[in-house]
């Protein structure tokens, strides 16, 4: 047996990945707290970030109220100080308009006028302390162009433009007649000369109203506008019309106002006037606001500021007024301290809350971390459900189409070696679903789900089939792989097949992966007659060393022993005297002592592989446990062959022990309690594949040449299983003196050998051609009346050595009984009868006979399998490749007897299809039910229509069976199928007799 048998058998240095284990628990534990603290310190800091958000608050709401507070002040000055500028500007305009009222009186409805410049300069000079914004006033009389030059004449001066220049022609002219002495020096200038002057004129006179020109600097450098008045000949009504108004035109007066000192008078007068900063803007063109008052300072500071619209009388031109506060107003201190104190109480209170939480969540952190293991496990079994569901599904649906194909095969003409071959590959391909099934036994045996089944097996058969798995291993490394199974072992026994040909898989397969040289010898044997039964306690591995004193001792001796191969073996007990005396028991027909049903089985699988390190055998059962790092990938395996072996034969009611030793072997030996069963006691109820072996050899005696005493009794006893009677030699010569009765030698047996078997390390040089000449002579000479044919036991090839050697045929071990019968079939020209050649399947075929069958699958070549393997046992198939196509051949009245549906289908998959098949029922049902309850006859009812539907699947996963019990299937079949299998789902459901 190799290290840690096969990977999980080298079970040492578990500490380290135990201590890696730790560690990746510590970390997680690690990453845990990490994201607890993280938490906390989000927390915490969402805290600080909440009462300081709070005391930012309150801070701005104390401040925004002072502010706003400041604000209402600031627009209760500037209200107040625009509504004083307004009543000192509209004082001034009435001043102006007496003044026009004055001109309209005295110089025109006096008859001659009572008015000229001498009186009209000395009155407004009198009068100006009444007019103390205005720089001076000024009258221009309208003079048409027709009366141009009579005007001139008259006045005894020319009409000048405001450049001083003679006046050009034009409809009309507003020469200066009557003017204040601080602005003589506009005499005789015409008004109208100026674009925007003659705007505000004949604006004046169609309004009758007060104009105002844009802001201009005066003679006094301050900033100022001219207020235009017109002058009428008679009064006018209110709601003249405008060429009323023009026609009784007579001039116009205008003032210029100083704004600047207008303003300047004007907040000196108020109180709070060093805190308040005042613009005056002509704001007529809102794009570009003209400055009448103040800097020209942008008002982008962050001083709050406030607009006052000012109406001077002039509809067309628009002024307001902009206040600020001259210095930003200062901060509150209750904006300061009140937000500072909340923030600390806030602070408190958040760590009298974490303190409460933290002690709080330290009492239930262990409920927690229960709970959260918990929902981690639960999750981790859902996933990894699923993960095998899927992976199950995956490879068991391609390797459906292998088995199937392979079975199909088989039921061809073929001759022995193919059939052989085929064979081979049918049952390596079973053992890959087995392997397969591994992993999901060990997430069963987790779960506490793995039952076993009981139903009646061959045990011979199976370790065929286990060794056939393994031949061409075995004749690759050149190893001697063979079984023994004691006569005394029941033919039929009950158990769990499937189970125990794991065992002895995982088992062999350890074997053959360590072993370069030597043999690998599987024996069973009852208890009662064995002395390798397995102790509860098994001293030579309680004791580390096997029975050896250190490690020196127990390594091998290079002495050639008396075993299979002549390699030592593990176990001193496994010899060749406890093997006769196991012998001499069955010879003997010593009686079973236990008179119950139940059948103990000892099973050894011992081999000369590299053995077990003694550290590492402690934990040779571990799950995922092997010798070191390099085990796996100079060997291979997954570490729970073992482990899944040992649950295994505990389940069965036995126990696994093991011997090795370093650079000797392995000695694996484990018990199953078992229980007979006669031929006569297998039923329909209990199907069983016995692989019957073919009786055409009985009555035959061959000859065996073989030097050593365990490979000629291996030998012998799959020779007996054929019926054939065996005799044993040690050498050629020998055997020559056998057959022809020299030197007191005889046979056992009374008919003459009819083939001569040689194992080929009994084969020495030039002995093939005088052993045939030999024979001849014999023939010639009367000893013997029949040639035998020799036959070469080899693990070689056996075209090549047939080529070689002079001899009839080569039988390529290891030896099993299927294969030894081809051989001899085709050596000895024996024709196999065609009942030999069916599988014992005649009970299945009577089930299907004649039966209708559909067949839902999306996968051709499983259809095609299902199909072949239905229609092989007399069944009619239709196949559908999809869950509609099969609602809609399956419509009432059935003329299925039964449907194969697929579960995983595009479209429309298998459980959605039955759904609706039952669906489909229940409304036939009750149509049925109602129209029996109609009928006054009631001595005929409808049938209840209900069609058996199985599921299809190559999901073992107890979750999927359940499903499909779920949406209304009524069984299921694993792919791929086993006759025995399909026998057991289908016979349910299909009586034999039930008419097609």
């Amino acid at each position: 047996m190799g290290v840690g048998g096969g990977g999980e058998a080298a079970a040492a240095s578990a500490a380290p990945a135990e201590e890696a284990a730790a560690a990746g628990k510590d970390g997680e534990e690690g990453t845990r707290w990490t994201m607890k603290e993280k938490l906390i310190a989000a927390a915490v800091l969402l805290w600080m970030l909440v009462a300081a958000t709070i005391g930012v608050f309150l801070h701005w709401s104390i401040r925004h109220a002072a502010l706003r507070k400041e604000e209402e002040g600031l627009v209760s000055m500037c209200e107040e100080r625009a509504r004083m500028l307004q009543d000192q500007f509209a004082v001034s305009v009435n001043h102006v308009h007496a003044l026009a009222i004055l001109v309209a009186t005295f110089h025109y409805e006096k008859h001659p006028p009572a008015l000229d410049q001498d009186t009209f300069a000395e009155y407004t000079a009198r009068t100006s302390f009444e007019r103390p914004l205005l720089s001076g006033v000024a009258y221009a009389q309208r003079v048409e162009h027709a009366d141009r030059e009579g005007f001139e004449r008259q006045q005894g001066w020319i009409i000048k433009t405001m450049k001083h220049e003679p006046s050009p022609v034009q409809d009309e002219y507003a020469p200066v007649v009557y003017s204040q002495e601080t602005v003589s020096y506009i005499e005789g200038l015409d008004m109208m000369s100026g674009e925007e002057d003659r705007e505000n004129i004949l604006r004046s006179r169609a309004s009758g109203k007060a104009v105002l020109t844009r802001p201009f600097r005066l003679m006094s450098n301050h900033l100022g506008v001219v207020l235009t008045f017109p002058v009428y000949h008679v009064d006018l009504p209110p709601d003249a019309k405008e060429e009323e108004r023009v026609a009784a035109t007579a001039g116009y007066l205008g003032g210029s106002f100083d704004v600047e000192s207008l303003v300047e008078n004007l907040l000196r007068q108020l109180a709070g006037n060093q805190e308040l900063v005042v613009n005056v803007y002509d704001v007529t063109n809102s794009s570009d606001p003209l400055v009448m008052y103040g800097s020209e300072v942008p008002l982008g500071i962050p001083s709050p500021w406030h607009i006052c619209m000012l109406d001077f009388g002039d509809p067309f031109r628009k002024h307001h007024m902009v206040c600020r506060y001259r210095n930003k107003p200062p901060l509150p201190w209750s904006a300061i301290s009140t937000p500072s104190g909340v923030f600390v109480i806030c602070m408190l209170v958040g760590y009298i809350v974490f303190a409460a939480w933290s002690r709080y969540d330290n009492v239930k952190e262990d409920c927690r971390k229960m709970e959260e293991l918990k929902k981690q496990a639960e999750a981790a079994d859902v996933a990894k459900s699923q993960f095998l569901a899927t992976v199950s599904h995956e490879i068991r649906t391609p390797m459906n189409g292998v088995l199937g194909m392979l079975d199909m095969l088989l039921d061809t003409d073929l001759t022995s070696t193919q059939r052989d071959f085929a064979q081979t590959a049918q049952v390596c391909g079973k053992a890959l679903i087995s392997l397969i099934n591994e992993v999901l036994d060990r997430a069963k045996i987790e779960a506490g789900k793995l039952d076993l089944e009981s139903v009646p097996f061959d045990l011979r058969s199976i370790l065929d089939d286990v060794i056939a798995l393994f031949s061409s291993k075995s004749r690759e490394k050149g190893i001697e792989l063979a079984v023994y199974v004691s006569e005394r072992v029941p033919e039929i026994l009950l158990g769990d097949p499937g189970r125990f040909r794991q065992i002895i898989t995982n088992l062999v397969g350890n074997s053959i992966k360590f072993t370069e040289r030597g043999h690998i010898f599987v024996q069973v044997h009852l208890a009662d007659h064995s002395n390798l039964a397995t102790e509860s306690e098994v001293e030579p591995v309680a004791n580390g060393m096997n029975g050896h004193k250190d490690e020196k001792t127990a390594v091998a001796t290079g002495v050639s022993l008396n075993t299979l191969s002549g390699f030592e073996a593990a176990d001193s007990r496994n010899s060749w005297e406890n093997f006769k005396l196991l012998l001499s028991y069955e010879k003997n027909e010593m009686p079973y002592e236990s008179v119950s049903d139940k059948v103990t089985l000892v099973v050894s699988v011992e081999d000369t592989g590299i053995g077990i390190p003694l550290d590492a055998q402690a934990k040779v059962f571990t799950p995922f446990m092997q010798a070191d790092s390099s085990t796996s990938r100079t060997y291979g395996g997954t570490g729970i062959g073992l482990s899944i072996s040992q649950c295994l034969v505990e389940l069965m009611g036995g126990q696994i022990n093991f011997v090795s030793r370093p650079q000797v072997g392995s000695t694996f030996t484990f018990t199953a309690v078992l229980q007979r069963c006669d031929r006569s006691a297998i039923g329909d109820s209990k199907p069983v594949m016995l692989h019957p072996l073919p009786s055409s050899f009985k009555g035959l005696s061959a000859l065996l040449v073989d030097t050593r005493p365990v490979r000629a009794t291996v030998t012998k006893y799959h020779l007996q299983r054929l019926g054939i009677a065996c005799d044993v030699v040690a050498t050629i010569d020998l055997a020559l003196g056998v057959l022809s009765g020299r030197n007191g030698s005889s046979l056992t047996s009374t008919k003459q050998p009819c083939m001569l078997l040689i194992e080929s390390d009994s084969w020495g040089f030039k002995i093939d051609v005088s052993l045939r000449s030999r024979l001849l002579e014999m023939k010639q000479d009367g000893h013997t009346n029949l040639l035998p044919k020799i036959i070469l036991l080899a693990a070689a090839e056996s075209s090549k050595l047939k080529a070689h050697y002079a001899v009839d045929s080569v039988i390529t071990k290891p030896l099993k009984a299927s294969a030894l019968a081809a051989c001899l079939f085709q050596t000895l020209g024996i024709t196999q009868s065609s009942n030999e050649r069916r599988d014992n399947s005649g009970s299945l075929h009577g089930l299907l006979l004649g039966k209708n069958i559909l067949v839902v699958d999306d996968n051709k070549v499983n259809l095609r399998v299902a199909a072949g393997t239905l229609k092989k046992f007399g069944a009619k198939v239709e196949c559908v490749e999809s869950g509609k196509d099969a609602l809609a051949l399956l419509q009432v009245p059935y003329k299925f007897h039964l449907c194969l549906m697929d579960i995983q289908m595009p479209e429309m998959d298998g459980f959605e299809a039955t759904q609706q098949i039952r669906t489909m029922e229940a409304k036939a049902n009750e149509q049925a039910v109602a129209c029996d309850d109609s009928e006054t006859d009631g001595a005929t009812r409808a049938a209840k229509w209900h069609l058996p539907v199985l599921a299809m699947t190559a999901d073992v996963i107890q979750a999927t069976h359940e499903e499909c019990t779920k949406y209304g299937m009524d069984g299921y079949v694993t792919k791929p199928f086993e006759e025995k299998q399909l026998f057991q789902a289908l016979q349910k459901f299909l009586d034999p007799g039930m008419s097609s």
